[in-house]
């Protein structure tokens, strides 16, 4: 008769083999890892031991790279690994202590280097992509929270997992590798994606891709664009299509309900240099959708205006784009000739609804008009040499009429109201224009009425003056 089999050693009072000699005990082990209180009290030569069953798969995973003819004997390696994997994710779970020991055994650069040879396996497809985001989890928790892991992480992670990752056809991977990137990255790691402008840009594509996912939005918006530097290099490299994703997520930020910090405010002001001088030189390629055509680059540009207008919301940047040279000047040439194409039918431009970048030309156009006409009335807030350059431009005629009594279009109306209420607040020379247009028949005095203005005689002198209940 055999001797009996000495008992399995004890993990918190519950049961689990000790030796962990095949794929059922590791499943029996990882489902004890979800249990907080088996974690904190795991004993750390079980780790060894997980460790020694991967090593010895991952060799496998190797040959199986080198000579495919092994591939046909890789299931049961597959198997372990995820096993392994799962079992290490779970114990690493809010416990530094699990992450530290796991850590410490090198795990991390083992699990990365297999990982990487996934790529080059050809085999059934679930059980290698179910090993492959097994180990991205892992790889995920033991960084949560843990400056050491994360360094250890980012070490034998960058460039190469996150190039291959961020492209990964299977959207769990891309997700789960995205998580790994948003946990590691901090300030200095951020200036090696200055050097490796591919993975950032793979970021911006992920989320154009994948709006849903949370992590590629949460690596934007909690990191690149804290660097104006990363995102200038970035935008010069990136198509227009990827251009209007980022800017996307920059009015996501600007409008988003968490109020701006100091250091989110001064990036903006980083990032709005950008944005004006783009807009200065490059606003006149807008004028190629009046032909109908989709361009990409006359849609970036259409983003960019709509990302000023709302930076000019800003009180903090407003200052800044008030004085940045040839963006008001730009504005005002750029509505002028849209206006000569209004009275054309077909002008794409000739609608007030707000702009929302979602590939089609007539939706990207629309309201375009209308923040022209905002950003413009932005920049003449309470700033008189601007309510004057705009009067010396002819611009106070052309905004006017620009705002046909149509109540069709009610957006367009209302921002000719706020342009003009900037433009004449506290600027008598303004106000006396627009009473001697209504006085000329240039300007409609039903028109002005339900823009909420009229025009009263005093003496010999015409007053513009606001109605006692303006529209809102």
């Amino acid at each position: 008769m055999a001797a009996p089999r000495p008992p399995p050693a004890g993990l918190s009072g519950i049961m689990m083999p000790a030796p962990i000699p095949d794929l059922e005990a590791l499943r029996a082990l990882t489902a004890l890892f979800k249990e907080q209180r088996n974690r904190e009290t795991a004993p750390r030569t079980i780790f060894q031991r997980v460790l020694d069953i991967l090593k010895r798969s991952a060799r496998t995973v190797e040959l199986a790279c080198r000579d495919p003819s092994g591939v046909e004997h890789l299931a049961s390696s597959l198997q372990l690994i995820t096993e392994c994997f799962r079992c290490l994710r779970n114990a690493c779970i809010e416990c530094s202590v699990n992450q530290n020991s796991i850590r410490n055994l090198d795990t991390i650069g083992i699990a990365v280097d297999l990982i990487l040879l996934f790529r080059e396996l050809r085999v059934e497809q679930e059980a290698l992509l179910t090993a492959f985001r097994c180990g991205l989890q892992f790889l995920g928790n033991i960084a949560s929270r843990n400056e050491d892991s994360q360094a250890i992480v980012w070490v034998h992670a960058f460039p190469e997992l996150f190039l291959s990752c961020l492209n990964h056809p299977d959207k769990k991977i891309v997700a789960y590798c995205s998580m790994i990137l948003f946990t590691s990255l901090n300030s200095e790691r951020m200036k090696e994606l200055e050097e490796n402008l591919n993975i950032a840009i793979d970021v911006i594509e992920t989320h154009q891709k994948q709006p849903d996912s949370e992590w590629p939005f949460l690596i934007i918006t909690d990191h690149f664009l804290k660097s104006p530097e990363l995102v200038r290099a970035m935008y010069a490299k990136m198509s227009n299509q990827e251009r209007v994703t980022l800017l996307d997520v920059l009015i996501a930020k600007m409008v988003g309900e968490e109020p701006l910090t100091e250091d989110g405010t001064t990036a903006l002001l980083g990032h709005a240099e950008l944005i004006a001088s783009t807009f200065v030189d490059q606003c006149r390629v807008v004028l190629k959708l009046t032909a109908g055509q989709h361009d990409d680059e006359a849609l970036a540009t259409i983003r960019l205006l709509d990302v000023l207008c709302e930076m000019t919301a800003n009180t903090d940047l407003l200052s800044y784009l008030q004085g940045y040279p040839g963006l008001l000047e730009r504005a005002i040439d750029l509505l002028r000739l849209i206006h000569v194409t209004a009275n054309d039918t077909t002008d794409i431009f000739n609608t007030s609804a707000c702009i929302r970048a979602e590939g089609d030309v007539k939706n990207m156009a629309e309201g375009f008009r209308s923040h022209l006409i905002r950003l413009i009335g932005n920049m003449c807030y309470k700033n008189k040499d601007n309510q004057d350059k705009v009067n010396e431009l002819d611009g106070i005629p052309l905004i006017l009429d620009s705002c046909s009594p149509d109540d069709s279009n009610p957006f367009l109306t209302q921002w000719v109201v706020y342009a003009i209420r900037n433009l004449t607040e506290d600027n008598s020379q303004n106000q006396d224009l627009i009473a001697k247009m209504e006085e000329q028949g240039l300007a409609d005095a039903s028109l002005l009425k339900k823009m909420g203005f009229e025009v009263e005689k005093r003496g010999d002198k015409l007053v513009l003056k606001a109605t006692s209940s303006p529209p809102p």
